[in-house]
């Protein structure tokens, strides 16, 4: 099946929440900020994104969690799974890689996100764009 065709399904730990997501991400990525990093407890979360019209919640209702002065982050309110975050004004939705059912099937991550606070034991992904901050350049 091509890309363009595929379905990429996921959900929370309890599955209470449960998503499907069709087509070819507009990208993946891997972010190593501090926020990521606390929410998930993991050292570097990846991330697929999708556009609204590629998305759809199949079920459930995730709590949302406002991070910073331009994004929220949604998880569930009963296992504390984190599943998505969504700047401000955009549309599109950034999943994280580790709830899709699986996550093999999207293309590995094409740039990484805040490297100047990647864990030093951490080697840089090959073949993907390292971004000290974020892709507009803040380093904040």
């Amino acid at each position: 099946m091509a890309m363009s065709e595929a379905h990429h399904t996921g959900g929370c730990l309890c599955g209470a929440i449960r998503y499907r997501a069709r087509g070819a991400p507009v990208s993946v990525n891997v972010c190593y900020c501090s926020q990521c990093r606390r929410q998930t407890g993991a050292p570097m979360p990846a991330f697929a994104s999708f556009s609204d019209e590629q998305f759809e919640l199949l079920s459930g209702a995730p709590a949302t969690y406002r991070s910073s002065s331009s994004a929220v982050r949604q998880f569930c309110a009963t296992c504390g799974s984190s599943l998505f975050w969504r700047r401000d004004g955009a549309r599109e939705l950034d999943i994280f890689l580790g709830t899709m059912d699986r996550p093999g099937d999207v293309p590995p991550p094409s740039f990484q996100l805040w490297t100047a606070h990647r864990v030093p034991w951490l080697p840089a992904i090959q073949g993907a764009t390292d971004y000290r901050g974020d892709k507009a350049g803040s380093q904040s």
